[in-house]
């Protein structure tokens, strides 16, 4: 399955264009790449921001399939949309998200886990 993250406010609190805190993404995200999925970076960053985004997932040793695209895609069509089965966005209509104490919001990812779970993908 091909999966696409967003990455501010989704893998990280909201800071850009640094790289925000730990919002506990790290573990699902990789529980989804040992289970064969492919993970792709569906970010607007770009440029130093992106290789700080990238650099992230590198250290959190979270293997990307794709940034910003979808490989497979491009013997089939040439939109710039990343083809995807999921999309977890801070931004996404549904996406469980949690507002801290601190203030801002992220994606709660205690409930995208049990999401995940609940249909079969974990």
């Amino acid at each position: 399955m091909y999966i696409a993250v967003d990455f501010d406010g989704t893998c990280v609190t909201d800071n850009y264009p640094d790289v925000g805190e730990d919002i506990g993404a790290a573990p699902v995200l990789r529980d989804l790449a040992e289970k064969g999925h492919r993970l792709i970076l569906w970010t607007m960053r770009s440029g130093a921001e992106l290789a700080l985004a990238v650099s992230w997932f590198k250290k959190n040793r979270i293997p990307l399939y794709g940034v910003n695209e979808n490989p497979d895609q491009h013997g089939w069509t040439t939109s710039p949309k990343a083809y995807a089965h999921i999309l977890i966005d801070d931004v996404a209509l549904g996406v469980p998200l949690v507002q801290p104490r601190h203030g801002g919001v992220h994606v709660d990812w205690q409930k995208v886990r049990a999401e995940l779970q609940r249909r079969g993908v974990l």
